[in-house]
C-alpha cells in the first residue's frame, strides 16, 4: 500500500512541549497500573494529533518497543535468571502461536481499508477494556490443564494476543499476563517478566511486516515526533512506577476502562 493521504500526519502542527507531554501523560497512566499505556496512546495518536489508523498503528508499535527496550533490564532485574529460565517452556509455547499471530495480524492491518481499521481498532479497545477491568477486578486462578491441552492452548492464545497486538500497535502485556497466570500457573510478578521476553520478539516480527509496506514511511517523516513521545512515555512511565498503589484501583481501574470505551466510541465513527 503506498503512502497516500489517509496516512498523512499533523506533526508539524504540535509543539515539543505537548507531543512530550502527552507522551508521560500515558506513561503515568500505564505505570500506575503497571502496563505501558499503549492502549490510551493510539486513540491521542488519532483523535490529537491527526494521524491516520495505520500511521497511528505503526508509530504506536515503534514507541511501544522503544518502552519495552527501557522496561525491560528493570524487569529482569526484579526477577531473577535463573527463576525465569525455569519457565523457559512457557514461552516458547506462547511465542509459538503470537510470533505468526503477529505477522498475520500487521498484513491483515496493512491490507484493511482506513473505515474498515478503525472500526476493528474501535472494537479491540473494548477488548482491551474488558482484560484490564477483569485482570485488576479479580484473581485469575489456574485452569490446570493436562499438558496435552496447555500446549496448543497455550499456542492459539498466543496466536491471538499476537494478531491484537500487531494491530493495535501495543506490547500485549494486557492479555500475556492473565494468559500465563491462567494457563501455566506463573506467579503474577514472573508473568510481568515473562510477558516482556515474549512481547520483544513478538512486537519486532510485526515491525518487520509493517516495514515491507509503503505505509511504514510515516515512521521516518514522524520520527522526531515519535522519540519526544517515546521518552515521554518512558519519563511518565517511571513517575507512574512510583505512584503505584497511590490511588486506589477501585477508582482508578473503572475511570480508566471509561477512558478506553470512550476511546473505542470515537474511534468507530471516526470516518
Amino acid at each position: 500500500m503506498a503512502l497516500g493521504n489517509d496516512l498523512v500526519s499533523a506533526r508539524s502542527l504540535h509543539s515539543t512541549p505537548l507531543v512530550f507531554g502527552t507522551g508521560a501523560a500515558i506513561g503515568v497512566l500505564g505505570g500506575m497500573i503497571g502496563l505501558g499505556g499503549a492502549e490510551f496512546r493510539l486513540p491521542l495518536l488519532i483523535g490529537l494529533f491527526g494521524f491516520a489508523a495505520l500511521s497511528a498503528v505503526i508509530l504506536n508499535k515503534a514507541m511501544s518497543l522503544v518502552v519495552v527496550l527501557v522496561a525491560l533490564p528493570a524487569r529482569l532485574a526484579a526477577v531473577s535468571a535463573s527463576e525465569l529460565a525455569a519457565h523457559w517452556p512457557v514461552a516458547l509455547n506462547l511465542l509459538a502461536g503470537s510470533l505468526l499471530g503477529a505477522w498475520t495480524g500487521a498484513a491483515w492491518a496493512v491490507r484493511m481499508r482506513g473505515s474498515t481499521l478503525y472500526k476493528v481498532l474501535a472494537a479491540l479497545m473494548v477488548l482491551m477494556a474488558a482484560a484490564l477491568l477483569v485482570t485488576h477486578s479479580t484473581s485469575p486462578g489456574t485452569l490446570a490443564l493436562p499438558l496435552w491441552a496447555r500446549v496448543p492452548s497455550g499456542g492459539v492464545a498466543g496466536f491471538g494476543i499476537g494478531v491484537v497486538a500487531a494491530i493495535m500497535g501495543v506490547a500485549g502485556g494486557e492479555l500475556l499476563i492473565p494468559t500465563i497466570v491462567l494457563l501455566f500457573g506463573v506467579d503474577i510478578k514472573t508473568a510481568g517478566s515473562l510477558s516482556l521476553l515474549v512481547s520483544l520478539p513478538t512486537m519486532l516480527v510485526a515491525f518487520a511486516r509493517y516495514s515491507r509496506d509503503g505505509s511504514f514511511a510515516v515512521l521516518g517523516a514522524s520520527l522526531r515526533f515519535t522519540m519526544v513521545m517515546a521518552a515521554g512515555s518512558v519519563a511518565g512511565a517511571v513517575l507512574g512506577g512510583l505512584l503505584l498503589g497511590v490511588f486506589p484501583e477501585l477508582v482508578l481501574i473503572p475511570a480508566l476502562v471509561v477512558v478506553l470505551l470512550v476511546s473505542a466510541v470515537k474511534l468507530a465513527r471516526h470516518d
